[in-house]
């Protein structure tokens, strides 16, 4: 227990609360398995941050016709729940609502005031609480908070205590670790919340843990839907983790007018092993034979997208091959663009490394715009000796006060005049893929062996492929479908084509392909034909129907892998 920060006032902190509508509640619920039917005074269930009771009310509420159908006396269910709060208002205001749902449920004011009493404590849920690995059910809605909006001893206490939350993380992360951490064998945490864990860097840790020891059970993306009492940009998604192996996953994307009508539907749904997906324009739902592992960022989409992306994945080795020699990369980065790039500079020639540009690529035919880097480092990856090059020592030394006030030249002085990254000349005679960064549809270009990327271009090299055919499957749908699973969609639907997310797609082995469908793709790339390489990558994928790479269901059929 971390005590230390009992003298941070509470008040003094951004708390977060967003309140959930009652049939959402009742959802997570569900889909958690907490209902009456079970003998619930016999189970411990914690709801970490009760708030103003939304979700105690409906709890309470079950824990009473449970002890009613199992004839048991309410006491018996004293220890049955563990609610936690921060705030002194919102600890009285969830006694007082459970307390008037107990009696409403017909016990007497002394058992419902000592059980609500019981079950509702102040403290904080992260710090305060001794971890007990004997939890059945963890549900609720934590709190929305960044971890930086904390002050600064309890945001360090937080870290320390929950080592799941690193970087720009966001409070809920510790929740939902604590919360794992809690549950014996077969117990079960079920949460609405924002989604972002699953795809940000800062839930690479918490994806890890859950992969490591627990199952994904169901999904249920909420980002259109009314579920909270106030309007707020928050993403959210009920998720259903259980402390047991990873089995059959279900996962459920709702559109705008799904609501409490269509909850029945989703529970039945889940109940049913055997059931079909299903889609209306509501919702559509599916089940993954599994579910993704390890830490990396898992897709998303709709549930016929990632059924596509799981199968893609277990049955075509990742673009990035120590096999075929395929490597992604990134061009270099300066930390001072306005002096290393330049049309001209009065420097030795040799010193001038063509560069590629973004704009260079905007027409889909690499057309070179004249930008040069004025290149610090030789051959084999040293920097130049300046004292041999007078006329570049004469220009950097002209920019020497901008040079020098980069972090990279802070770190080694007598380095004051390198670029952030080293650069590998043989790169500019290799022929090489382009991808700008930031491009609302997937956009690679040709370099046969002339430039040096710049830093907002990314690159992809190989031995072994046909870079035009290779480029023919990455202009396909297909490709991008990989990439809005996984990356970081910006306002105005711009994507971010990263190395990290072009290492996500998975190719054929170019052996695979054959000599029609070769010819085929790179024809298409020399045409920028999206459509055509797309109907020749779902043939070489074995892809049987476009599902929603075009909008629709998704089917795979056998192919060579």
């Amino acid at each position: 227990m971390l005590s230390s920060l009992t003298a941070i006032p509470v008040e003094s902190v951004e708390h977060g609360e967003v309140f959930t509508r009652r049939w959402v509640v009742d959802l997570v619920l569900d889909l958690a398995g907490y209902t009456a039917d079970r003998d619930l005074a016999a189970s411990v269930a914690v709801e970490p941050a009760c708030g103003g009771g939304a979700f105690l009310a409906s709890m309470a509420a079950r824990i009473s016709a449970s002890c009613r159908k199992h004839d048991r006396p309410l006491l018996d269910a004293k220890h049955a729940l563990r609610a936690f709060d921060l705030l002194t208002p919102n600890v009285l205001a969830s006694r007082r609502l459970v307390q008037g749902v107990l009696l409403e449920e017909g016990w007497s004011l002394a058992e419902a005031r000592e059980v609500a009493t019981a079950w509702v404590r102040q403290c904080d849920y992260l710090l305060d609480v001794e971890l007990d690995e004997g939890v059945d059910f963890v549900m609720g809605n934590p709190p929305y908070v960044r971890l930086e909006d904390v002050p600064a001893d309890r945001m360090l206490a937080y870290r320390a205590a929950c080592p799941t939350m690193t970087g720009r993380s966001d409070l809920y992360v510790g929740f939902y670790e604590r919360g794992l951490r809690s549950l014996k064998p077969g117990g079960v945490l079920a949460f609405i919340c924002a989604d972002r864990w699953m795809r940000n860097q800062y839930g690479r840790h918490l994806r890890e843990l859950v992969t490591a020891g627990f199952s994904v059970e169901v999904l249920v993306e909420m980002h259109d839907v009314d579920a909270f009492e106030e309007q707020v940009a928050a993403y959210p998604a009920v998720t259903v983790l259980r402390r047991a192996h990873q089995g059959t996953a279900v996962v459920v994307e709702t559109r705008r007018p799904f609501g409490p009508q269509d909850a029945p539907e989703i529970l039945e749904w889940v109940a049913d092993p055997d059931a079909a997906a299903r889609a209306n324009n509501r919702y559509e739902v599916a089940s993954l034979p599994h579910w993704f592992s390890g830490s990396d960022s898992w897709p998303c989409g709709s549930p016929s997208r990632l059924a596509l992306i799981e199968t893609l994945n277990e049955r075509f080795p990742a673009l990035e091959d120590r096999a075929t020699g395929t490597r992604v990369g990134i061009g270099v980065a300066t930390g001072a663009d306005s002096v290393f790039i330049t049309t001209k500079a009065d420097v030795e020639p040799r010193r001038l490394l063509p560069l590629s540009m973004v704009r260079d690529t905007t027409s889909g035919t690499l057309s070179w715009s004249g930008h040069y880097l004025v290149n610090p480092w030789d051959a084999d990856g040293q920097l130049v000796d300046l004292e041999a090059l007078p006329r570049l020592r004469a220009y950097y030394q002209r920019h020497a006060a901008a040079l020098k006030r980069r972090h990279v030249a802070g770190k080694r002085p007598a380095h004051w005049y390198r670029t952030i990254d080293k650069v590998d000349q043989s790169l500019v005679e290799r022929p090489k893929l382009l991808f700008p960064d930031m491009k609302t549809t997937i956009h690679p270009v040709l370099d046969e062996g002339s430039y040096y990327p710049h830093h907002n271009l990314y690159y992809i090299v190989s031995d072994e492929w046909d870079l035009r055919v290779l480029g023919g499957l990455l202009l396909s749908r297909v490709a991008q479908a990989f990439v809005e699973a996984y990356a970081v969609r910006m306002r105005g639907g711009t994507l971010r084509f990263q190395a990290q997310y072009l290492r996500r797609i998975r190719v054929p082995k170019p052996e695979a392909i054959s000599a029609t469908d070769r010819t085929a793709l790179a024809a298409a790339f020399d045409r920028r034909d999206s459509r055509a390489a797309t109907e020749v990558a779902l043939r070489v994928y074995g892809i049987e129907e476009p599902g929603d790479l075009i909008d629709g269901p998704a089917g795979v059929r056998g192919g060579n892998p």
